[in-house]
């Protein structure tokens, strides 16, 4: 798990994009490897993401 309060909020941003596609991969099952975890690894990163940008703005 990584720090996201250390992150800009361009790479932020950019990383939520990319772990969203990901996201999509796997839950369409076009995602090369067949972990049962992926999905819901991926949806918290998402969600951890998230929080942090959104405590950001407030």
């Amino acid at each position: 798990m990584t720090d996201f309060s250390k992150k800009s909020d361009k790479d932020l941003n950019k990383t939520l994009r990319e772990k969203r596609e990901e996201l999509r991969k796997v839950r369409f099952g076009v995602a090369e490897k067949r972990d049962p975890k992926a999905h819901k690894n991926l949806r918290k990163e998402v969600a951890r993401m998230l929080t942090e940008l959104n405590s950001r703005t407030k």
